[in-house]
């Protein structure tokens, strides 16, 4: 069974840092093989993307509203992906899903609430 685990939220303060780690686990072809994405959706609005781990030799193209403080990266073993989310402000306020696609499927995380607020 094909599983994405999040982790490392809660309640930051306003300009404080957070980082969400997304542990990958039964996959067959290993985590290498898969294109891993953040989303996240705030109340009332629609679940938009946050990053995707860019391919060798390219950037990321952060939304505006997160670009310059979010920054996505694999550890040294691709596993598992972090989202380092630094200067926060409170409408980052949202639940944070892992996504992972393969040539077979898009696989979705469980969501992790964060919460910004003093």
């Amino acid at each position: 069974q094909e599983q994405l685990v999040e982790s490392g939220g809660g309640l930051a303060q306003p300009g404080g840092p957070l980082r969400l780690s997304c542990t990958a686990s039964g996959f067959t072809g290993g985590i290498s093989v898969l294109t891993m994405s953040w989303y996240r959706q705030a109340p009332g609005l629609k679940r938009a993307l946050v990053a995707t781990h860019p391919k060798f030799g390219h950037a990321v193209n952060y939304p505006r509203a997160v670009q310059g403080r979010f920054t996505i990266s694999r550890d040294k073993a691709n596993n598992p992906v972090y989202l380092q989310m630094n200067n926060l402000k409170p409408e980052d306020t949202a639940v944070y899903f892992c996504t992972a696609i393969n040539d077979a499927s898009t696989y979705w995380g469980q969501g992790i609430q964060v919460t910004v607020s003093s």
